[in-house]
């Protein structure tokens, strides 16, 4: 028995979760047995319009039951199959459709004008389970594909990283069970989405594998409901990017509302010890930063409940092994920072279709990640950002995330992005561009007091030129920072303020958000 889905549902049935609560959406309640239930007749109806082993099914959906009756019925057929991002633009949609060879879409219902070919509608899927039989799980190794995630395509064309049916299992020993003791007690609430790595490890592979409960947020999360939503279900675990957290202390939410917490984690993007700290501090949990990647499929190091240090991110956990490397190739020893390499067992097994990006991307079964990282003598990793998030001023190479931190630690920045723009006569120039926290004004006097901070601490060539605030950062639907565009002045110029020679003030809104 090796198919995924047939490996859950034997799960649940083995340690007798099939009767408690997976899935809670808009205060409608699924049980592990419906989930399963749901997706063995879904593999009836996806088989009857042809789809069949080896085919992709591409999944524009909200988070909801019917994406994890598709998901799993797709799977369950031994298909591939495709979340992608349900809110992208029409013509993105139809690119990943066309990249993946999709032989059927299934998408919710105001998604339909998105493609062409093959569509099965997500109220269709519903109104067909009741007359559809449960389908039986086709018999597939442990090794064999299972679905495909598209990165993020922060700094090119995204692509879609193929995983096999054994992976979720890996993910749960490694993170849910191995790092933050997930058990059927818990209640899990993931700010990431299902169609991420990151959510489809949190909301559907972590509940119905360790038989704990998923609350599922299919709208934008803004920090009210969130917080709303963790005080109703007595939420344990909370899983969220640092601009979430961010954007939590902002909006000033009621730190009553988290008093059921016992652990938050945060994946995505570097998580700054004074964010870490602050977020704690409101939450009143443990706050552990992790790191993974679509190519791993969930985090493969990271803090733990029994490691964790406030000033690094942790080390790999088991199975996943790491290494510091030089352009060279050579590993780094301790504190020395370079490109950070990860194997493991659920390393991707391919880009699909793209065997030139596949090969330069694994070198004798190791990843090259694309960050920027240093180990110390305790095999704890420190996130020094990306490689292509080095800035060049002067002819000089800086990493901004040392500014960042520096930065970020002032009570008024909330979030900081340093960054490299050009002038008019294509000198290039660090620029700081920083959101506000609650209460902060975004003024000249602030400005001031950010490039004095970095004229104290810093050498001179790494003291940013100027200081722009606005109201957020421009980021993937990830989270993750889109520097290009900072770069790119894509923001517009801000020209300097009376009485503060050297600060540029913005107060303008991030036109992304």
């Amino acid at each position: 028995m090796s198919n995924l889905a047939e490996l859950i549902e034997g799960a649940a049935q083995a340690q007798d979760w099939s009767d408690r609560a997976a899935l809670v959406i808009d205060g409608r309640t699924l049980s592990h047995e419906q989930v399963h239930d749901g997706a063995a007749r879904a593999a009836s109806v996806l088989a009857g319009i042809g789809v069949g082993r080896g085919d992709a099914v591409l999944l524009a959906l909200a988070d909801g039951a019917e994406f994890a009756w598709s998901f799993l019925g797709a799977v369950r057929l031994g298909a591939l199959a495709v979340p992608v991002n349900p809110h992208l633009p029409p013509e993105d949609h139809r690119h990943l459709a066309r990249d993946c060879k999709a032989a059927l879409v299934v998408c919710d219902d105001d998604l339909s004008s998105h493609f062409g070919g093959p569509i099965l509608l997500a109220s269709a899927l519903g109104s067909a389970l009741a007359l559809a039989a449960r389908h039986p799980a086709v018999a597939v190794a442990a090794d064999e594909p299972a679905y495909a995630q598209y990165t993020s395509g922060t700094t090119g064309i995204p692509r879609a990283a193929v995983h096999r049916h054994g992976d979720p299992l890996v993910y749960t020993r490694a993170f849910a069970e191995g790092a933050i003791d997930m058990s059927p007690d818990d209640v899990l609430l993931s700010v990431s989405k299902m169609h991420f790595a990151y959510g489809l490890g949190n909301s559907l592979f972590f509940p119905l594998l360790t038989g704990a409960c998923s609350i599922l947020h299919p709208r934008r999360p803004r920090p009210g409901d969130i917080a709303e939503l963790v005080a109703r279900h007595q939420a344990t675990v909370l899983f969220a990017v640092p601009t979430f957290y961010a954007n939590l202390l902002r909006h000033d939410t009621p730190a009553a509302s988290f008093a059921s917490l016992r652990v938050a984690v945060s994946a995505g993007e570097r998580l700054t010890p004074s964010l870490a700290q602050r977020t704690a501090d409101h939450l009143g949990c443990l706050v552990l930063d992790s790191l993974g990647s679509t190519e791993v499929g969930q985090a493969f190091a990271g803090g733990t409940l029994r490691r964790h240090r406030a000033h690094a991110l942790g080390p790999a956990l088991d199975p996943y092994e790491v290494a510091v490397r030089d352009e060279a190739g050579r590993d780094l020893g301790p504190g020395e920072v370079g490109t950070l390499w990860v194997r493991g067992p659920t390393v991707l097994v391919e880009y699909l279709g793209q065997p030139g990006a596949t090969a330069a991307a694994l070198q004798d079964g190791w990843l090259r990640t694309g960050d920027r990282a240093s180990l110390d003598e305790d095999g704890f990793l420190s996130h020094h950002g990306r490689v292509d998030d080095m800035e060049m001023v002067g002819g000089i190479t800086v990493a901004p995330q040392e500014i960042e931190e520096l930065l970020s630690s002032h009570p008024a920045v909330s979030e900081v992005a340093v960054v490299a723009v050009a002038d008019p006569e294509g000198a290039s120039h660090l620029q700081a561009f920083v959101v506000p926290a609650l209460g902060a004004p975004a003024d000249d006097l602030t400005a001031a007091e950010l490039l004095d901070l970095t004229r104290a601490r810093l050498a001179a060539y790494k003291v940013p030129r100027s200081v722009h605030f606005l109201d957020g950062l421009p980021r993937t639907a990830t989270g993750k920072l889109r520097r290009f565009v900072l770069r790119a002045g894509g923001l517009g110029p801000a020209p300097p303020r009376a009485g503060a020679p050297g600060v540029q003030v913005s107060l303008e809104a991030d036109a992304s958000r």
